[in-house]
């Protein structure tokens, strides 16, 4: 199994003991496009209680990564899905993050799905 594969079983999991529903083929988009990012522990989850953080998700992967408008719904849905991961998880992986985000708003067009 090659790292990329172990990063999203990790991910795969992390939703499963949580029961939140995934697509592996859609967590797999997913996780791909962040790239090199998934390897290193500071880039790979989100500080889900930092509002430059929370900023960052909106500007580069809802607006400009799923060309949604900008608006108070984006922030609405940031809070539903870390709501959903556990305000109280240390660890809210960035794939997971996004994937949920992804299913939020219906873009699994962006990923050819």
């Amino acid at each position: 199994m090659s790292k990329f594969d172990e990063k999203v079983a990790l991910y795969k999991k992390f939703m499963d003991d949580r029961d939140i529903r995934s697509n592996t083929e859609l967590l797999a988009a997913v996780t791909k496009g962040l790239g090199p990012s998934i390897y290193n522990a500071d880039s790979e989850t989100v500080a889900g209680s930092d509002p430059k953080e929370l900023e960052t998700i909106k500007n580069n992967f809802l607006i400009k990564k799923l060309g949604l408008p900008d608006g108070p719904e984006l922030d609405e849905k940031i809070e539903e899905v870390m709501e959903r991961i556990g305000t109280s998880e240390r660890k809210k992986y960035r794939a997971v993050v996004y994937y949920m985000l992804v299913k939020k708003f219906d873009k699994e067009s962006v990923y050819g799905m």
